[in-house]
């Protein structure tokens, strides 16, 4: 079979050389500022949540613990803890922000690969279109901004889509064979999920049917990057990583993933909001569909599957094996703004200004809502603002939780002059994700010599995280109770619950004057999950705060 250009034919007319060539001088570089600038915006608001949490403690640990835990569990993950280990020997340190640059980086790497992508696809017009359609999408701020590998996944997966198209438009020359083994490879390497986009690039590459050598040579390209990972494949079959429950697959799931791309997160936005967004889209998806004979047709061979396949093969899987979460499907966003670019081309001018002005509006709220400190699971600042503002010197603190105590390590500055009565053995030194918990004798032992402790009890946890969680906190109660203590206020915040302990009157009396903060009211124990967030006439309180402290109910 005969290779074709890529290159859409394009009459000549006045102006058009001059319109294009300054198109093709800003489809490179506009992208990836833009991504960059929305992904650095509001970069250290947000509260580090309990995935990054674990990548900042995992970070800071010695290159010995580091392979320590890798060779235990999480080896699926070992590409971005040792990126971020690197990060962290260069900047003398880790912390939220620096955790977090990388990924932005990432996310503009993306939308310039994805402007790239497009300029092969269909001209720097819709390069143009695609990669600033990637860079303003609140899912890709919102994943930009979070010290996890989603956003490297995706940087992976557009360069790999990018050269597939290369290899079958160039007669499969090596130089880009060479570089899809290599981008197959950290696909894997950085979340084996990834995976799945071999699935899509097989429906394209079925769909342009090449030549037998073309196809012969791609597949032992995709055989070599495959086999790069497979040492990968076997350490982590050996291994329980550290998965979260995954959501249930129902019959709204594809629609829910869909919205998913455009805004991330349930509450981001109101209904009406979320309506107009996701209807805009399905609209231009629409006119699309409609128009398709007027846009380039690899564009719809490469975005189409892209898409949809490895979400279907995930919710095919998830139903023997619960696997499906949406951030795993990161790396198909480029597809959705691919496609959206494509819709863009092939309307009228007028058309496009409409479909640019009818989701600004949710568009900029879900910006706005994503960068809110309380908008991750955790509202790990909150803890640390409630402690720095109300405890009192020899205050202890008493972690209940799955990583929930990884929270003093990731933010030792915060609580180095906080005792952790509740841990045993540190995360680092066992070379796991958790802290060994301290049994009941050393927990007594202990609480005798503190005159108060800040309870923090993490809630945003998984099923089985949440069964050892609750045998955990009930034998911490229970010392609590034997020591002499009892709850004398209580605070909450997304994911997690703060009860202030103290011991009766007349065992440290120098510090009973500040036994109760300010505005705080006294109540009984709290259990997890069982208090509701109440309204405070402490306004300045709750301002202080963000949330209203409440009283205790059992």
């Amino acid at each position: 079979m005969t290779v074709t250009s890529l290159r859409p034919a394009v009459p000549v007319t006045p102006g058009s050389s001059v319109t294009r060539a300054l198109l093709r001088a800003v489809a490179g570089p506009t992208p990836p500022f833009v991504a960059l600038v929305l992904g650095l915006w509001g970069i250290w608001t947000p509260s580090a949540w309990t995935d990054e949490i674990v990548t900042i403690d995992v970070a800071r640990r010695s290159w010995p613990q580091l392979g320590e835990l890798l060779g235990r569990v999480d080896a699926v993950h070992g590409l971005h803890y040792v990126l971020m280990w690197l990060v962290g020997q260069l900047n003398g340190g880790l912390n939220e922000f620096t955790a977090r640059v990388p990924s932005a980086v990432a996310v503009a790497v993306a939308a310039a690969g994805l402007s790239w992508l497009g300029r092969l696809l269909g001209g720097p017009r819709l390069g143009l279109y695609a990669g600033l359609l990637l860079a303003v999408l609140p899912t890709a701020s919102r994943y930009a901004q979070e010290a996890r590998s989603f956003a490297f996944v995706m940087a992976v997966a557009v360069p790999a889509t990018g050269v597939l198209v290369k290899v079958l438009s160039s007669g499969a020359r090596a130089r880009w064979l060479a570089g899809y083994a290599v981008l197959i490879a950290l696909l894997g390497w950085f979340n084996l999920l990834g995976l799945l986009l071999v699935a899509a690039h097989a429906v394209t590459v079925v769909l342009r049917r090449p030549g037998r050598r073309v196809l012969v040579r791609l597949l032992a390209a995709l055989a070599a990057g495959l086999a790069a990972v497979v040492p990968l494949l076997v350490l982590a079959a050996a291994q329980s990583s550290a998965v979260g429950d995954a959501a249930p697959v129902t019959a709204g799931t594809p629609f829910t993933y869909f919205t998913w791309l455009l805004t991330p997160g349930q509450a981001t936005l109101p209904t009406a909001l979320k309506l107009l967004l996701t209807g805009t889209a399905l609209a231009a998806l629409t006119l699309l569909a409609a128009r398709r004979h007027q846009a380039p047709p690899l564009a719809l061979a490469v975005g189409v599957p892209w898409l949809a396949v490895p979400p279907l093969l995930l919710m095919a899987v998830s139903f023997g094996h619960p696997l499906f979460a949406y951030r795993y499907l990161l790396f198909c966003l480029p597809a959705l703004a691919l496609l959206l670019a494509t819709a863009a081309t092939t309307i009228p001018p007028r058309l496009q200004l409409l479909f640019a002005l009818l989701p600004a509006v949710p568009l900029y709220a879900s910006h706005q809502a994503i960068r809110q400190e309380d908008s991750r699971q955790w509202d790990t600042h909150a803890v640390i603002r409630t402690l720095r503002i109300h405890d009192a010197p020899g205050d202890a603190v008493l972690f209940s939780g799955a990583r929930c105590g990884l929270i003093a390590t990731a933010f030792k500055e915060a609580f180095t002059s906080r005792s952790d009565l509740g841990r045993a053995r540190t995360a680092a030194t066992l070379g796991a994700l958790d802290h060994q918990p301290a049994g009941p004798a050393l927990l007594q032992q202990r609480l005798a010599h503190v005159p108060r402790v800040w309870h923090i009890t993490c809630t945003h946890l998984s099923t089985t995280a949440r069964r050892t969680a609750t045998r955990t906190t009930a034998i911490q109660e229970q010392a609590l109770t034997d020591a002499g203590f009892t709850p004398t206020c209580h605070y909450r915040a997304p994911g997690v619950d703060i009860t202030l302990e103290s011991v009766p009157k007349g065992r440290h009396p120098q510090v009973l004057a500040r036994t109760v903060p300010a505005g705080w009211k006294r109540g009984g124990r709290h259990r997890p999950g069982s208090v509701r967030a109440m309204s405070s006439p402490e306004s300045d309180k709750a301002g202080a705060f963000g949330h209203a402290v409440s009283p205790l109910n059992h």
